[in-house]
C-alpha cells in the first residue's frame, strides 16, 4: 500500500511538471510579436527559463525517488503551491496576449501606459519572482529550502524558531508568527503587509520572499517600522514597476531635477533600484550597493539628488530610522581572546588593509572587514566575500566590544554578578565568524593584555590606488550600479 501511494504521488507530480512545462512552451509562442519586447524582466526571456528549471527540478526529483518521506511545509508542499500558483499565472498572461497563429491583438496592449499593458507588467515581474524563487529553493533542481540561509542573522533565527524546516506556509498562519516578533493592527495594514512580502501572489510565504522582505526593510529590530516609513507612507514608493516604467513615469518630471522614485530592484533581488532626475535633465537609475535604503536616501538628499519624491515638494525626514539603528555589538570572549594572544595579534583590526579596525559585518557568511575594504573590493567587481568566497547578499555596520579582563572577584555575590551579566551579553549578541587560517607578519609585543597588534591575511591585497570603474551597469537593463549618485552630473540613463 505504501509503494502504491509513493508511485501514485510521483505520477501526480511528474504529470504537474509535465503540464507547466508545455503550458509556458504555448505561452512563449503567444510572445512571439517584437512589440512586447521590453527591458528585464522580459516574458520571452523569463519563460524558457523558468521551464528549464522545471525540467532540472523534475529530473532530481525522479532521480532521488520523489525527494522520499517529508515533514509539512517541505520540497512537496512547496512545489504543489508552486505550480498551482504558476499555471493561474500563466492563463492569466495567455488572457491578455492574442491567441497562437493570430498576430492581431487588442491595441491597447501594446500602448505604453495602457491598462493592459501595466496588467502584463505586473503579471512579468510576478514571473520573474517566481523564476527567482526556484532557483533560489532547488539550486541545480536539488531541494534546500530546510538548509536556506537567510541573509539577515536575526530574521533566520525567527524562522528557524518559528517555522523550523518549513520553507512555505500560508499566509494567516505566518501571519500570526511574524505578530509574536512584530505586532501589526489587523484589517488593511495586514493586507498591505501581505501585498508586500507575497511577491509571487500566491497566497502563501516563502523563506525565499521573507529573506527579501527582510533585507529590503532591515535591520530587523525595526522592520515593521522601516516598512510603514519607507513603504506605506512614503511618496517615491512604487511597488511594481519595470525599468521602462519608472523611465516614462520620470518623464514628466525633466523639468524638476531631484525628482525621484525607487522600486524592489527584479534582478537583483532583495536590493533597491532609485530612478531619480539629475541636473541636467537625464533620467538614472541606481542600485546602492548593500546599505539600507534610508542610508541612501539620506546621503542622495543630502547631495541633492532625492529631494521631491514622485515630483512632490515633501520628502519625509527618515532621520528616525538612524537613530532607531544601532549598531551591532561583536561580543569577543576570554576564550577569543586568549587564543589571540597565543598568536601575538589582535581581534579588531581589519585583516586586508591592517590599517583600520573591522566595522562591517558581510552577510549572510558573517565575516568582518573595514567598510574601506569591502567597498575598494566590491568596486573591483567582486560581488563575493574576500574570505570565503560566499555571494554577498548584505552588509552590517558593527562595533567590536573588547573583553575587558576583571580583577579577582573579593566575594562571591560579586562575581556571580560579573557572571550573569557576561552571560546576558552572550545571549543577545552573536558569535564571531571563524578566526583566519594563517597569519603572515612576524608577532610583536602586544601593548596590553586587551589591545594587541595584528597581522593581516594572507590573502592577495588591495593595493592603492586602484583603477576601479566608479559604477558598474546592471547587463541587459541599462541599470547603473553604485554606492551613490554623486559625481554622475553629466550621465545619461538608458531608456
Amino acid at each position: 500500500m505504501a509503494a502504491a501511494a509513493l508511485r501514485g504521488r510521483q505520477w501526480r507530480e511528474s504529470h504537474a511538471f509535465g503540464r507547466a512545462v508545455r503550458l509556458l512552451q504555448r505561452l512563449e509562442e503567444q510572445c512571439e510579436d517584437l512589440r512586447l519586447a521590453s527591458s528585464p524582466p522580459s516574458l520571452r526571456d523569463l519563460l524558457p527559463r523558468t521551464a528549464q528549471l522545471l525540467r532540472e527540478v523534475a529530473h532530481a526529483r525522479r532521480a532521488g525517488g520523489g525527494g522520499g518521506p517529508e515533514g509539512p511545509g517541505g520540497a512537496e508542499d512547496f512545489l504543489v503551491v508552486y505550480l498551482a500558483n504558476l499555471e493561474a499565472k500563466t492563463r492569466q498572461v495567455a488572457a491578455l496576449l492574442p491567441p497562437r497563429g493570430r498576430k492581431t491583438a487588442n491595441d491597447e496592449l501594446f500602448r505604453e501606459g495602457s491598462r493592459l499593458r501595466r496588467q502584463l507588467a505586473k503579471l512579468t515581474l510576478i514571473f520573474s519572482h517566481m523564476c527567482t524563487e526556484l532557483g533560489a529553493l532547488f539550486p541545480g533542481g536539488k531541494y534546500c529550502g530546510n538548509t536556506y540561509q537567510l541573509t539577515k542573522v536575526l530574521a533566520h533565527t525567527f524562522w528557524r524558531e518559528q517555522c523550523g524546516a518549513r520553507c512555505v506556509l500560508p499566509w494567516a498562519e505566518f501571519e500570526v508568527l511574524l505578530c509574536i516578533c512584530h505586532p501589526m493592527e489587523p484589517g488593511s495594514t495586514a493586507l498591505a503587509l501581505r501585498s508586500t512580502i507575497d511577491l509571487t501572489c500566491s497566497g502563501h510565504v516563502s523563506i525565499f520572499e521573507f529573506d527579501i522582505f527582510t533585507r529590503l526593510f532591515q535591520p530587523w529590530p525595526t522592520l515593521l517600522k522601516n516598512w510603514q516609513l519607507l513603504a506605506v507612507n512614503h511618496p517615491g514608493y512604487m511597488a511594481l514597476l519595470t525599468y521602462d516604467e519608472v523611465q516614462a513615469r520620470l518623464q514628466t518630471y525633466r523639468d524638476k531635477p531631484g525628482s525621484y522614485i525607487f522600486r524592489p530592484s527584479c534582478t537583483h533581488p532583495g536590493q533597491w533600484a532609485i530612478g531619480f532626475v539629475s541636473s541636467g535633465g537625464s533620467i538614472l537609475q541606481t542600485i546602492p550597493l548593500n546599505k539600507p535604503l534610508f542610508q541612501a536616501l539620506l546621503e542622495g538628499q543630502k547631495e541633492g539628488f532625492y529631494l521631491y519624491p514622485d515630483g512632490k515638494n515633501h520628502n519625509p525626514d527618515l532621520t528616525e530610522l538612524c537613530q532607531m539603528e544601532p549598531h551591532q555589538r561583536i561580543h569577543v570572549s576570554e576564550e577569543q581572546l586568549q587564543l589571540y594572544w597565543a598568536m601575538d595579534s589582535t581581534f579588531e583590526l581589519c585583516k586586508i588593509c591592517a590599517e583600520s579596525n573591522k566595522d562591517v559585518k558581510v552577510e549572510p557568511c558573517g565575516h568582518l572587514l573595514c567598510s574601506r575594504c569591502l567597498a575598494t573590493w566590491q568596486h573591483s567587481d567582486s560581488q563575493t566575500c574576500p574570505f570565503c568566497r560566499c555571494k554577498i547578499k548584505g552588509q552590517e555596520a558593527v562595533s567590536i566590544y573588547q573583553f575587558q579582563a576583571s580583577a579577582p572577584a573579593e566575594d562571591s555575590e560579586d562575581s556571580s554578578d560579573k557572571e550573569a551579566e557576561e552571560e546576558e551579553l552572550e545571549r543577545v549578541t552573536p558569535s564571531t565568524p571563524p578566526l583566519p587560517p594563517r597569519l603572515d607578519l612576524p608577532p610583536k609585543s602586544p601593548r596590553s593584555k586587551c589591545q594587541l597588534k595584528v597581522a593581516p591575511l594572507a590573502l592577495p591585497r588591495l593595493r592603492a590606488p586602484l583603477a576601479f570603474p566608479r559604477f558598474w551597469t546592471e547587463p541587459s537593463a541599462s541599470l547603473e550600479i553604485t554606492s551613490s549618485p554623486k559625481a554622475r552630473e553629466g550621465a545619461r540613463g538608458n531608456s
